[in-house]
């Protein structure tokens, strides 16, 4: 290339007193080798090879590095060595530089020794502690892992042992720094990979650390990267636990977060048949006890591909992937569910209670049997609701008999606000049909039937203890106890099943009630009765008649978050839904006279108010 530029001469020198090139590193011999040929040669296919000869440095556990100098870039006064266009390939006497270019080199020496695939270069050994380590206790460890440092002595890299715990700690290098992989194997030993290393089998864990990471840990002053992992992790709740009861514990000394390049770590073997399977961290900043709100997702990336699962983190924690057998929603759905569900019980709590006052201590005429029939649903959403509000609250109480008794009252409730669902839909049933009165002591075995018929089923629960604690979590891990039945079976047979029956009668009796006003109406009605009047009915027999309730049975799959929104909105607020229809419909129109024979007033009356 020389004498394609008319050059014919090759000018080798060597440069003596040349110092430090920073604190962790310094030039061999403090010489550096000028290699120049009068032209600008550069991207040669076949490098220029400098050997050096010299046992003493190979063994002396100093990091030997081919380095160049570029004359275009500077750091302060002093010249950037680079090792860019250099290969340094170190045999075990002397350390050989295959160079692309001709320029200044060098061999400039670490204390941070070469990071090579395979084990540690050196393994300590800690007493194990007494009892697993919790989240907390663990922080702790990792925040102070500084001192391994020293122990290490002139190691690149240092394999740790506490008992169960394992754990890596490497050095970082002060300039050039790299992306480091690291291993844990089945076998409880850890691995120093190379970049996208196929080659080392019966690998369990990896973690990758981007070139990002290191050098945010060096302008921070940080010095190592440690990486542990926690055996005996208890679990986070009945529904959810840690994948293999491990958490990996990931530490750089410096604060880390927001990286461009995340931090991937790579799990084999899960099952996500069975289970739902994310990638959680630890929340450090939390207060709550017991670390139960201190599993969070934010920030980190959930990959599953072929029963393996890659966590892509941007920050510095501890990692682990929950396993749960729920079907979980985000922490933020929980959240604006749950603040949505208290403010609608709270206000529907205040208004059917206005409502119950309303009826029992300012009214003036007597109620008629529809009306009766709508206080006595008024009373079994009333104590729905309060029982709701205050059922977190006796679960944090931790007394097992108040648990059993709140869940008790809830379910009792909640079987009664449907059972008198029931009642209103055959209530209109035979006021349409106008057979109400010719049945002896009517309303006295409809109230025995709304208040008895749930009280059976709550008793032979309780005779079988199916009341206890249960814990509603996200997919975070964060998880709220209530006392309600545990156990799924007895909820779906119970519950579903009741609510089905209930469920297939109303909507059935609402729209034989439709089609009744459809076809019965008169027309001289249809063009006075303004659309509006119409809808409101329509939509305040939608909620006399719990059908609202019945979105519960569409949260599967896609519809599973809407139809939570739905049901919470709808029903969290159906209190006061009920009161705005019961007030409208008793101002707006008069108690129906019972002696209204034809089928024409009497579908008038349904399609304008059932229940005024």
């Amino acid at each position: 290339m020389a004498l394609a530029q008319n050059e014919n001469y090759i000018r080798i020198l060597i440069f003596p007193g040349v110092f430090k090139n920073d604190n962790d590193s310094s030039v061999l011999h403090g010489e550096v080798l000028g290699i120049e040929m009068g032209s600008k040669i550069s991207n040669l296919s076949k490098p220029i090879d400098i050997q050096y000869n010299n046992a003493t440095l190979v063994k002396s556990g100093l990091t030997p590095k081919c380095v160049s100098w570029d004359n275009n870039k500077r750091n302060g006064n002093e010249p950037n060595w680079t090792t860019d266009g250099c290969t340094t390939i170190k045999n075990s006497d002397n350390v050989k530089c295959q160079c692309s270019h001709l320029t200044f080199f060098g061999i400039l020496l670490s204390s941070v020794p070469l990071i090579e695939d395979g084990k540690p270069e050196k393994l300590l050994t800690f007493e194990a502690p007494k009892t697993p380590l919790d989240s907390d206790q663990a922080a702790k460890l990792m925040k102070n892992l500084s001192f391994i440092l020293d122990l290490m002595g002139n190691s690149s890299s240092a394999a740790i042992k506490m008992g169960n715990i394992t754990g890596v700690m490497s050095r970082l290098p002060k300039q050039n720094q790299t992306v480091m992989d690291f291993g844990f194997q089945s076998s409880g030993d850890v691995m120093i990979l190379k970049e996208n290393n196929n080659g080392v089998t019966n690998i369990k864990q990896t973690i990758h650390f981007p070139k990002k990471a290191s050098k945010s840990a060096v302008e921070q002053n940080g010095s190592f990267a440690g990486v542990f992992l926690f055996p005996e992790i208890e679990k986070l709740n009945k529904t959810s636990s840690f994948f293999n009861n491990e958490m990996m514990g990931v530490e750089m000394g410096v604060s880390i977060s927001n990286l461009s390049e995340t931090i991937d770590i790579h799990f084999t073997d899960v099952n996500t048949t069975e289970f739902n399977a994310t990638c959680v961290s630890w929340d450090g900043t939390s207060k709550e006890e017991g670390g139960k709100n201190k599993w969070i997702t934010d920030g980190c990336l959930t990959n599953e591909a072929n029963g393996s699962i890659t966590c892509q983190c941007s920050h510095l924690t501890f990692f682990a992937i929950l396993m749960s057998t729920d079907v979980q929603i985000s922490s933020s759905d929980l959240k604006t569910l749950t603040q949505i569900t208290k403010a609608g019980c709270g206000i529907s709590l205040f208004f059917l209670g206005v409502a119950l006052f309303m009826h029992f201590l300012i009214r003036k005429t007597k109620a008629s049997e529809s009306v009766k029939i709508l206080m006595n649903l008024f009373v079994a959403l009333f104590f729905l609701n309060l029982c709701f509000l205050v059922n977190e609250s006796i679960a944090k109480l931790k007394v097992s008999a108040a648990c059993v008794a709140m869940a008790a009252a809830l379910h009792y409730s909640m079987l009664a606000t449907f059972t008198w669902f029931f009642m209103q839909a055959l209530h209109l049933y035979f006021n349409l049909h106008q057979i109400s009165t010719g049945i002896k002591y009517y309303m006295g075995k409809i109230c025995i039937t709304g208040w008895v018929v749930p009280a059976v089923v709550v008793v032979g629960l309780l005779a079988s203890s199916k009341y206890d604690y249960i814990d509603i979590s996200d997919n975070n891990g964060t998880s709220v106890t209530m006392c309600w039945i545990p156990d799924y079976a007895t909820h779906l047979v119970v519950n579903i099943s009741y609510y089905g029956i209930v469920f297939i009668f109303t909507l059935t009796i609402f729209v034989v009630t439709v089609v009744q006003i459809k076809h019965f109406t008169p027309k001289e009605a249809k063009t006075q009765e303004s659309t509006k009047k119409r809808v409101f009915s329509l939509l305040g027999l939608f909620c006399l008649l719990g059908i609202t309730w019945g979105f519960a049975f569409f949260s599967y799959g896609p519809l599973l978050l809407p139809s939570y929104y739905i049901f919470t909105v709808l029903n969290s607020f159906q209190g006061f839904f009920l009161f705005v229809y019961y007030y409208f419909s008793s101002r707006i129109l008069p108690e129906v006279s019972k002696q209204t024979k034809s089928s024409n007033q009497t579908s008038e009356t349904v399609s304008k108010s059932p229940y005024g």
